[in-house]
């Protein structure tokens, strides 16, 4: 990347108090938390969906597909949408859809209601992230920006943990229909709350000139490191799609877990994903060289699965793995971010996070698709030496991302 290219542009003044910053960054952490737990919508229960509809992990792995194709698709477009009308409607609409979703999952009773819960729940999905890291990137103080990106992905984690101890934990006490009617009073809580304090999330939008050359919106995917951050989310998203979406069925399968205690796994894997963030924002505060603490992040993170995938660990010791696995892999978050926010031109914030996260949506796309198939013949360890290998890909892609990022 050129030394001509510009940080993310921001909007603070200096000075700015600890308790704004705060404000701003829990409720954009509140409404992450938000995408994260609808991500896992449907997932914990496969188990249920598979029993009750008579579908393969092939099926259950399409209804995740769709949700991220049409997230991701739709999150590149979401970029260019709050950059001209700001990020506070969009974010209010998205939150909406998530509603709209969870009634809707209440009442289905086949196959094609899941989908178009997936569908619903994907378009709502779809604007998060670049409505949340324009918010960020606007109101929040230079000084505080590592640590808002720490708990921006810290929450999100805590979402994806809720999500399954919420879902199958009312399930197991009433019905999954039950459980997604509580959903819907989640999702009017956190709607409430964000319209209650709106005023701290106005963003500005940006400003087209009149003789500004035909076709700028779109000079940003010229930038080879904008390609490399999008490679980068697509190859670690592979892995985390791995076990969000197979790792109780693999412990199930493979080392005869409860359901229970096997979706437990996912909530171990997020918690301690949160806790690597809350770490990681200390290092990314304190380190110019984003891509490197990514790197071997990343790189401890594929080593633990590998040692997952041999099957020597049993069901408890494949527990702690994965989570240790969600600890390392959390560590680098903040970093990433600092890392994509230091390859945005200035004026693109919305485009840039909307383009590069939309790779985390294709990895989640593509990832049940292929590893599904591996899951329907059996092959656990390989499905979990598969995510290993992906998450080291990742850590090229961080590399690329480092050598063409000025440090800043």
């Amino acid at each position: 990347m050129s030394a001509s290219t510009h940080i993310a542009d921001t909007h603070q003044p200096d000075a700015v108090p600890l308790k704004q910053d705060a404000a701003v960054i829990g409720l954009v952490g509140l409404a992450h938390a938000t995408s994260h737990f609808s991500h896992l919508l449907l997932a914990p229960l496969f188990p249920v969906f598979m029993k009750d509809f008579g579908l393969s992990y092939s099926d259950v792995g399409l209804l995740m597909t769709i949700f991220f194709v049409v997230s991701g698709s739709g999150q590149a477009l979401a970029g260019f949408l709050v950059d001209r009308v700001s990020a506070r409607p969009v974010l209010f609409g998205a939150v909406g859809l998530f509603l709209a979703a969870s009634l809707v999952a209440s009442m289905v009773t086949s196959y094609w209601g899941l989908m178009a819960v997936a569908l619903l729940a994907g378009l709502g999905n779809a604007p998060f992230h670049p409505a949340d890291f324009t918010i960020l990137n606007q109101r929040v103080s230079a000084p505080r920006l590592g640590h808002a990106f720490s708990a921006h992905g810290l929450t999100g984690n805590l979402g994806w943990a809720l999500a399954p101890v919420f879902l199958v934990g009312i399930t197991s006490l009433a019905d999954w229909r039950t459980a997604y009617h509580a959903a819907a009073v989640l999702y009017v809580g956190v709607l409430a709350l964000l319209f209650w304090q709106r005023d701290k999330l106005r963003t500005e939008v940006v400003v087209r000139h009149a003789d500004a050359p035909k076709g700028s919106d779109l000079a940003f995917l010229k930038l080879p490191v904008v390609w490399w951050c999008f490679a980068f989310f697509f190859l670690s998203t592979m892995t985390l799609a791995v076990v969000q979406s197979f790792g109780p069925s693999i412990l199930k399968a493979a080392h005869g877990a409860s359901l229970e205690l096997a979706t437990l796994t996912i909530t171990a894997y997020m918690l301690c994903g949160a806790f690597g963030m809350l770490v990681g924002g200390f290092v990314a505060a304190q380190t110019t060289h984003s891509d490197r603490v990514v790197a071997w992040a990343m790189g401890a993170g594929a080593v633990l699965l590998l040692v997952c995938a041999t099957g020597w660990l049993g069901a408890m010791g494949t527990m702690a793995g994965l989570a240790a696995t969600g600890f390392a892999v959390g560590v680098g978050g903040p970093s990433r971010d600092m890392m994509i926010k230091k390859a945005t031109p200035k004026g693109a914030t919305g485009r840039v996070y909307g383009t590069v996260y939309s790779g985390l949506d294709m990895g989640f796309a593509v990832s049940p698709v292929i590893f599904g198939a591996l899951m329907d013949k059996g092959y656990y360890g390989t499905t979990l030496a598969g995510a290993a290998l992906f998450l080291m890909l990742a850590v090229v892609a961080a590399v690329a991302v480092g050598k063409r990022t000025v440090a800043r």
